[in-house]
């Protein structure tokens, strides 16, 4: 029994040790890295930067009264075209005891001016006439007598600015105290943005202390431009005369074409980045339609290749350079035989991120080896 024991048990460990080295010799044993490889191709490259912003007319006007008051007729709406010194709004004025006084104000202040401005016009006269006189005697000289001369002409154009700005006040005056209806007119031709306004609503004018009540936004239409920001790594890139790519959310599969006109000489610190404005002129058709307000992004063109050869940036390696401060060299694998490569030096032009432009050192007809990808490290 002993002697069929050990056997069994010399049989079971030989199949046991042979299983074992088996599997180990076949986990030890890799299967051979097979490189695949990929052609370069012709393409065009271009090199480019983004900038975000929007759509903005060039030229937008706000309507504001020119007198308080409160909205009694109103003969727009948004979406409409209008013609500069086309009616808008009518303003009924109502006075108040505050809005008396401050006219009784301003007629006392109009009232002294114009006393002031006639005194130094009366002197500024009795000085001219008497060196006058004494340059007909060729006591003094025409340099010296100029002088006089044109201090009177000084004086007569304030007097008669103190007279007109007297009758304004004056007639501004009767007018609110008439409670009589002001009339706002459009300044510009456009399309009205906005009328935020509406029949009923009180109005403030627009003066030295307050920026008024907005009557109606107006816009040209027809001169749009695209306003935005780039940031400070790609500003230096920029110069003004380049073309933009534009890009709208809100209209698919098409591409608009600006000139990039004026970019910020200062910058502004927007999320703890420093950001530089940016404006371009849109080029359109006759019959591309947009909107004020529409967001986009531009692509400007920094460099354009066309139709040369290119590979993916993801083929390139390089060798670090010697010295300090020297560029790394790029080269590329090229397969000479099966799973056979040799190592091609190759001068590289412009990239767009993903492809790049070969200048020297290939054909279109090699295979080049695709290296591993290295693993991020963790």
């Amino acid at each position: 029994m002993k002697k069929v024991f050990f056997g069994i048990t010399g049989a079971i460990f030989i199949v046991l040790s042979a299983w074992l080295g088996n599997y180990f010799y076949k986990k030890s044993k890799k299967d051979p890295i097979v490189y695949k490889t990929e052609k370069p191709f012709v393409k065009d490259i271009i090199k480019k930067s983004v900038a975000t912003g929007s759509i903005v007319p060039r030229r937008e006007v706000q309507v504001k009264p020119q007198v308080s008051g409160i909205i009694e007729e109103l003969y727009v709406e948004a979406g409409q075209r209008v013609k500069k010194g086309q009616i808008m709004a009518r303003v009924r004025v109502v006075q108040n005891l505050d809005g008396r006084n401050r006219d009784m104000i301003g007629i006392n202040t109009a009232q002294s001016n114009l006393q002031n401005a006639q005194i130094n016009f009366n002197n500024a006269k009795i000085e001219h006439d008497r060196n006058k006189q004494l340059f007909d005697q060729k006591v003094i000289s025409q340099q010296e007598f100029n002088r006089f001369k044109l201090d009177l002409q000084v004086r007569k154009q304030a007097l008669d600015a103190a007279k007109d700005n007297l009758k304004l006040t004056q007639q501004g005056a009767l007018q609110r105290a008439g409670n009589v209806a002001n009339d706002i007119f459009s300044t510009v031709d456009g399309i009205l943005l906005d009328v935020p306004v509406r029949v009923g609503s009180s109005v403030i004018e627009r003066n030295n202390f307050n920026e008024g009540t907005t009557i109606a936004t107006v816009a040209d239409m027809n001169n749009l431009v695209f306003e935005g920001k780039i940031d400070e790594s790609e500003v230096g890139k920029i110069k003004e005369g380049m073309d933009l790519n534009l890009t709208i959310g809100a209209i698919e599969n098409k591409v608009f074409q600006a000139k990039l006109e004026y970019i910020s000489p200062k910058g502004k610190t927007e999320e703890g980045a420093i950001k530089f404005d940016i404006r371009a002129k849109l080029i359109l058709n006759k019959e591309d339609k947009l909107r004020a307000g529409y967001s986009a992004n531009a692509d400007i063109v920094l460099a354009k290749r066309v139709k040369v050869l290119a590979i993916k940036e993801k083929l390139l390696q390089f060798e670090k350079a010697k010295t300090k401060g020297a560029k790394d060299k790029p080269y590329v694998e090229i397969e000479t035989g099966k799973q056979k490569f040799k190592r091609v030096d190759i001068k590289t032009g412009i990239s767009d991120g993903i492809n790049i432009e070969v200048v020297k050192g290939l054909k279109k007809t090699d295979k080049i080896k695709i290296p591993p990808q290295k693993k991020p490290k963790k």
